[in-house]
């Protein structure tokens, strides 16, 4: 594939999810650490990377006159151009986000919004490595042992994890290239569990390049306490957890 030419980035990111697995009347990503919303760790890095331009940031539809309140305009964030509602799917989402990213961007960086310790020298390395090959993904090689198992849960063998990565978020991708994956995606029917499966299933190359351990989604509430121990903080601000929560009813 063409180098791309351009130089402006957008960055969406994902953050129409509930507390479901959670347990919690408050959405993950409201949840503090430290007295911060997961977004707001999340978010930073983005607003503070001199590669990134603008930010889609895409919530539940309840919720975006309170983030637009309480997480853009509190913490200062002045990348943020859309507060978008997300769709039923994550998928749904970050298409609704492409469908609004301004016409001279060139290169899509989608990053979760529950995934609070990205750090800006790889959100900018991911960008450089966008440009040159077109789809990158980060993620970490699987170490534990791989067993695939039946329907009954009897396993069946053992997986050579040799060549095995754990995927996770930001991926970064032409732009061009991402809106082209996601359409072919819709017309087919195809749901994917991350972006860049979705420009995989086009017969595309994607560049695999190493994340970190500490790099989590907060998914569950053992997530929250690894993640206040990589932070060496508390659970923080309930006022702001009280306030999402008086929102939410």
């Amino acid at each position: 594939m063409s180098t791309i030419s351009g130089n402006r980035t957008a960055a969406i990111i994902a953050a129409a999810g509930s507390g479901r697995r959670m347990n919690s009347v408050v959405a993950k990503q409201y949840l503090c650490l430290s007295g911060i919303p997961v977004v707001v760790h999340a978010m930073s890095p983005f607003e503070k990377a001199k590669s990134v331009d603008e930010i889609v940031l895409v919530v539940p539809v309840a919720d975006i006159d309170f983030v637009k309140q309480n997480i853009v305009r509190a913490y200062g964030f002045e990348k943020v151009t859309h507060v978008l509602s997300g769709g039923e799917k994550r998928q749904d989402s970050v298409m609704e986000a492409l469908r609004r990213i301004r016409d001279e961007v060139d290169v899509v960086v989608i990053h979760d919004g529950a995934r609070p310790f990205v750090e800006t020298g790889h959100i900018d390395m991911l960008i450089r490595e966008a440009r040159s090959c077109g789809a990158v993904v980060t993620g970490i090689p699987v170490t534990d042992t791989i067993k695939m198992v039946n329907s009954e849960y009897r396993v069946t063998r053992t997986i050579d994890r040799t060549m095995l990565w754990q995927a996770q978020t930001p991926q970064a991708f032409d732009k061009n290239l991402i809106m082209e994956a996601y359409i072919s995606a819709y017309k087919n029917g195809f749901y994917g569990t991350d972006d860049a499966s979705l420009v995989e299933r086009m017969g595309i190359e994607v560049r695999m390049v190493r994340g970190t351990l500490k790099n989590i989604k907060i998914t569950t509430e053992d997530d929250i306490q690894f993640a206040l121990q990589l932070i060496g903080g508390n659970r923080g601000n309930r006022r702001f957890n009280a306030t999402a929560d008086n929102r939410s009813k």
